[in-house]
């Protein structure tokens, strides 16, 4: 365990003792952990961006834990409209409060629009049929029972949105949005976190209205992830060869995505050694099992992708660079110029495929790099 505390002012007036007892995993992200305690603690809201894999919502809902916060999440990938948002969130808060508060809170004042069904599972709907003008009504509702049932049962709420940018692909004037985040900025015991691929808000006017702190996740530095790995196989009796580059190879392998490391240690404990020593070969069987696993899987991202993404994909893999803009580096892969070749950049990005500028471009997941590699020859 590492054990970080700190004292927190909470709303200006009195002082919070946070212990920040956090598991081994969380090691890496240590300095990020101990900040989203805090701005959760102050009633702050975030945007998490990074990568599938960097351990965004692992860190997010062990800090809501911290801070004795009721998690609440939403997918913003599935929601395709207003109305599929609004039955989303009702699920998630009608899934993690009190059944019979939210029951009142539907028989007094909104039967019109929910529904409260207890029956297999509690759940929360939106009733089917509504107009516009209901619909919105609705959604004004609903974001403010948060508020309530945090009040009721002296609780703190942390609403977690993966692919929040998502919305705005229905919502193009940014009402649903800013309204969203008004409604919450002014709950004094409702938090929400953005979960996002990469930190875009600065193009959004509401930005400066509803501020938030951001935090980045980049690729975890290799000596931290030698460290957790080793705890982890410890526990399990294992070490790496010390004598051979087993270590080496599997640091190189997953190239700081901590998602991509314990899938490769989950394979690593399923292989037979002697004497417990984890040895060059075995780390190579192992990476080999995983990307036949993988190569499925691969194979269906790269069908969903545009040709020129799946072009700027497989350069960067085989080639990486800090300047794919560069002409040498057009000239040699055959890629796109101009917009065509920016716009490959941000999609691949989006898609949590890539790194930023920042990060050289690297490939995100790094498992995929070495099945491009090893499938382009």
């Amino acid at each position: 365990m590492l054990c970080v505390t700190t004292w927190v002012k909470f709303k200006g007036k009195k002082l919070v003792y946070l212990d920040l007892s956090t598991p081994l995993e969380l090691i890496g992200r240590s300095r990020e952990f101990q900040r989203i305690v805090e701005v959760l603690a102050i009633d702050g809201d975030l945007l998490i961006a990074g990568v599938p894999g960097s351990g965004r919502r692992t860190l997010v809902c062990a800090a809501a834990k911290e801070v004795n916060a009721v998690v609440m999440e939403i997918d913003c990938i599935r929601a395709t409209d207003g109305e599929r948002f609004v039955q989303l969130l009702a699920e998630t808060i009608g899934q993690n409060f009190n059944n019979r508060q939210i029951q009142t809170w539907v028989k007094t004042d909104t039967s019109e629009y929910f529904v409260f069904e207890n029956e297999a599972g509690s759940k929360l709907k939106l009733l089917r049929g509504l107009n516009q003008k209901q619909l919105w009504q609705a959604f004004e509702f609903l974001l403010k029972l948060p508020q309530q049932l945090a009040e009721d049962d002296d609780k703190r709420g942390v609403l977690i949105l993966y692919a929040f940018p998502h919305i705005r692909s229905w919502d193009r004037s940014g009402l649903w949005e800013a309204t969203f985040r008004r409604e919450i900025k002014v709950q004094t015991r409702i938090s929400y976190v953005l979960i996002a691929t990469i930190a875009e808000t600065n193009n959004h006017a509401e930005e400066s209205d509803y501020p938030l702190e951001v935090l980045e996740l980049a690729p975890l530095e290799k000596d931290i992830i030698a460290v957790w790995a080793r705890g982890i196989l410890h526990t399990q009796g294992l070490t790496f060869d010390p004598r051979s580059k087993a270590l080496q190879l599997f640091l190189e392998a997953i190239q700081g995505n901590i998602g991509d490391a314990m899938a490769l240690i989950r394979r690593l404990q399923g292989i037979h050694r002697p004497n417990s020593l984890i040895t060059e070969q075995a780390v190579q069987e192992a990476i080999d099992g995983l990307l036949k696993d993988l190569s499925m899987t691969f194979e269906s991202l790269l069908m969903l992708l545009p040709p020129n993404q799946v072009h700027l994909l497989e350069s960067l893999a085989c080639n990486p660079t800090e300047k794919p803009q560069s002409r040498e580096y057009i000239q040699k892969h055959g890629l796109s110029r101009g917009g065509s070749l920016q716009g490959a950049l941000m999609g691949l990005q989006h898609k949590g495929l890539i790194y930023s500028a920042e990060q050289r471009y690297q490939l995100a997941l790094p498992l995929l790099a070495l099945w491009l590699r090893q499938r382009l020859g």
